[in-house]
């Protein structure tokens, strides 16, 4: 599908030609009218969710010359207020608009695309929304707080023909791209095993029933979860509690696992047992696991443990016969130096390359290519993570379906691939 909703040099000038009689065409037309980043074929974009992650986004779209951001959308006005206020000075005026509810901005009509950067419980509606309305989204992981929200989303993205980039940034990291193309050619034999390690911890501070602070819209912060007092994690503390989040596990999990599976060639698939163990505290507000390990196995018998960075260091890490290569934000290893000077040949395995992960959303916006981490790849990231939450809540192995997506023969388990929505809101 090539309709990206922005004009071209080509409908400029058929556009000209057929008002010729009454529009005066100068003689020598400035190279900026038709240049990649002219004002007619910049792509229009908006904001949904500007805290700490959404602002850091949007300076970063800001930042390239064929966007034009035009709206930003926060349930916090000193969040969209600040917002506006970036954009507004980035672009010496006073045009950018700061809505309060994410569809006034979704259905404004001048919009080519979409970041959202919101608490995980919001993660699936305005996604959806979106790309219903035929807006192209860049997406903060994880892609969804659960498998079935994650394959609606995904589910979306392909029926209305949108092009869909997750916050999966490792990706878009030469180190990271370079260890899984070495793992990909052989470069270790054939892989025995996988570890990934996450971080580890979560919430401690005791917070009491409080006032809900002047500019915020609790209830619509909470949206589709359970309605709860006010507590004070609207912006930082929410990662620890369920109803919101699964903690560093699914904050994570679209890292390094999906660093793991990129490595692995299992971009498309995804275990087929998972059994493992979690800590989760027993009293208070906060109630994610703190540590947990979980292994999956996956068709052709190969075990991915998953664990907190207390019991496996952080990073991808494969071992194979004849040696390992981990990778972490921190740098690259193997087991011998050699293996990190090894050439791939032309016509071995090579990799998506993106070296700037916003550019890479935009430059697909523009040529309606998959980004280099498409709804579907982030989907089967996240649900690793899922998975190993549902194993270590029911303290059962999982048996998985990774093609029909299905829980085989746990009844109870399969009860927790969704998430009910509280009124009115629906998926």
């Amino acid at each position: 599908m090539k309709n990206t909703g922005l004009i071209t040099r080509r409908s400029f000038l058929k556009g000209t030609a057929a008002a010729g009689a009454t529009i005066a065409i100068p003689a020598i037309v400035p190279s900026s009218v038709f240049g990649a980043n002219s004002p007619s074929n910049r792509i229009i974009m908006g904001a949904i969710g500007v805290g700490s992650q959404g602002t850091g986004d949007m300076q970063g779209f800001l930042s390239k010359s064929e966007v034009q951001m035009v709206a930003v959308c926060d349930v916090d006005k000193g969040h969209r207020e600040r917002a506006k206020k970036i954009v507004d000075d980035r672009y010496g005026n006073k045009n950018c608009t700061a809505y309060h509810d994410f569809r006034e901005l979704i259905g404004r009509g001048d919009l080519d695309a979409v970041q959202l950067a919101l608490p995980d419980q919001w993660h699936a509606i305005p996604a959806i929304t979106a790309a219903r309305a035929g807006l192209d989204i860049h997406g903060q992981k994880p892609l969804a707080r659960s498998i079935r929200e994650g394959r609606a989303i995904c589910d979306a993205v392909h029926r209305y023909g949108r092009v869909w980039q997750t916050g999966s940034q490792q990706r878009s990291d030469y180190k990271f791209r370079r260890a899984c193309e070495l793992v990909r050619n052989g470069r270790i034999g054939k892989i025995k095993k996988v570890e990934v390690g996450l971080p580890s911890g979560g919430g401690t501070d005791v917070k009491p029933v409080m006032p809900v602070p002047e500019g915020l819209d609790w209830n619509f912060w909470l949206g589709p979860a359970p309605y709860v007092p006010y507590r004070g994690v609207s912006h930082w503390d929410w990662r620890w509690i369920m109803d919101y989040s699964g903690g560093q596990l699914t904050d994570w999990a679209g890292h390094h696992i999906d660093i793991a599976h990129w490595g692995m060639g299992w971009d498309y698939t995804g275990p087929v047992e998972i059994e493992g163990k979690g800590n989760y505290p027993t009293e208070g507000l906060y109630n994610v696991a703190t540590q947990y390990k979980f292994a999956c196995t996956y068709a052709d018998g190969t075990v991915m443990t998953v664990a907190d960075n207390r019991q496996i260091t952080q990073g991808a890490k494969w071992y194979g016969e004849t040696g390992w290569i981990h990778v972490n934000r921190g740098g690259l290893n193997a087991s011998d130096e050699k293996i990190l000077r090894e050439e791939i040949g032309p016509n071995e395995i090579r990799l998506y390359e993106s070296r700037d992960h916003k550019q890479n959303f935009l430059d697909c916006v523009k040529s309606r290519e998959l980004t280099i981490c498409p709804a579907e790849v982030g989907f089967r990231s996240i649900s690793v993570g899922l998975l190993g939450e549902i194993a270590m809540l029911t303290g059962r192995k999982i048996k998985w379906d990774p093609e029909n997506e299905k829980i085989i023969g746990d009844p109870e388990a399969s009860s927790l691939l969704g998430r009910s929505y509280r009124e009115p809101w629906i998926l």
